[in-house]
């Protein structure tokens, strides 16, 4: 089954696009805060893979984006929608390199999910303990 093409919105809606970009870099940068944060035990497989489903949907859905903004460069824009699209292109770029920072650190935290650690042996857990200093992780 295929999808619909997209359907490219004209300039008049740089204020929605503006909106839903800069929307979810900061629910990005908000969430990976929380995920650093996160000590091992602290979630669980559910949580952890429903954090790498939203966020590889978005990541993946990136390209529309990109597209919008580059088809609007090409139009003629004023001054003030030029130097917004322009910021937007930034923003975007920061998206994108939050998503892969959250979407590693989301595979890293599978190790570390309460349901990883209790699948591990006493003896399993114990070594790995002693091996990192007493600590789940190699974080310092």
């Amino acid at each position: 089954m295929t999808e619909p093409p997209p359907q490219w919105q004209p300039i008049s809606q740089l204020p929605l696009i503006t909106s839903a970009l800069d929307g979810m870099l900061a629910s990005a940068t908000e969430n990976l805060a929380m995920l650093r944060q996160a000590r091992p035990g602290a979630l669980d497989d559910a949580t952890v893979a429903r954090v790498i489903s939203v966020y590889t949907t978005q990541r993946d859905d990136l390209w529309l984006y990109e597209t919008q903004l580059k088809r609007w460069q090409a139009e003629s824009l004023t001054a003030a929608q030029r130097a917004e699209v322009t910021r937007l292109t930034g923003q975007l770029a920061r998206l994108r390199d939050t998503l892969t920072t959250v979407l590693t650190l989301a595979e890293h935290l599978k190790t570390t999910s309460i349901e990883a650690i209790l699948a591990k042996s006493d003896t399993a857990l114990g070594l790995e303990l002693l091996l990192r200093g007493g600590r789940f992780t190699d974080d310092k």
